[in-house]
């Protein structure tokens, strides 16, 4: 059911489903929809009370969205070539790591809608995002050295950026670059 709520001076529509959750469930899709889903058992009030506590993150968001949905998403490179790119930077920055005792991996595409690489360190492979071909090669680069870092690190603590920081010390910059590049359905 379509709902609305206003924040700092801006009315916010969302669509609000109840589900069988433990929590209360914030998506603010690309195309700036907002979606929540909560548990029958929790009031109105309550869903409106998290809503304005995530008052600047739905903002942000929604700003952020909209100014991506006005600029045309720039191609770096076409869909042919992403692939080809994406393994000759895996190629560049491998020895790093083989040096550190990491394998080859076996390496897949797909295009993905909210991350833009993955790693399954057990597995042995590396899947990255064809929707790559937005985003500049320095930031492609970051990608690649992010889920190499993977198979020494498997998650995402202070061990993981200082692992991270030896092989691609200007990893800040360039994930920021990323941030502003909006996800292909």
């Amino acid at each position: 059911m379509l709902r609305e709520i206003e924040l700092n001076g801006k009315t916010i529509q969302y669509d609000l489903t109840y589900k069988r959750v433990k929590n209360i469930n914030l998506r603010i899709k690309t195309d700036g929809t907002v979606w929540v889903s909560a548990n029958k058992r929790i009031s109105e009030n309550e869903i409106e009370n998290f809503l304005i506590s995530k008052e600047k993150f739905i903002l942000n968001a929604l700003e952020k969205f909209r100014n991506s949905l006005y600029e045309k998403q720039i191609k770096y490179f076409d869909e042919t070539e992403i692939r080809d790119v994406i393994l000759e930077l895996c190629e560049k920055v491998y020895p790093a790591y083989e040096k550190r005792g990491v394998r080859y991996p076996q390496i897949k595409f797909r295009k993905m809608v909210s991350r833009w690489g993955s790693c399954h360190p057990a597995k042995g492979l590396l899947t990255f995002n064809t929707n790559l071909l937005f985003a500049p090669k320095e930031c492609i680069e970051y990608v690649v050295h992010h889920e190499y870092t993977h198979f020494l690190v498997a998650n995402h603590s202070p061990k993981f950026y200082s692992e991270l920081s030896k092989t691609c010390p200007d990893w800040k910059e360039r994930r920021e670059k990323l941030k502003g590049i909006v996800l292909q359905k």
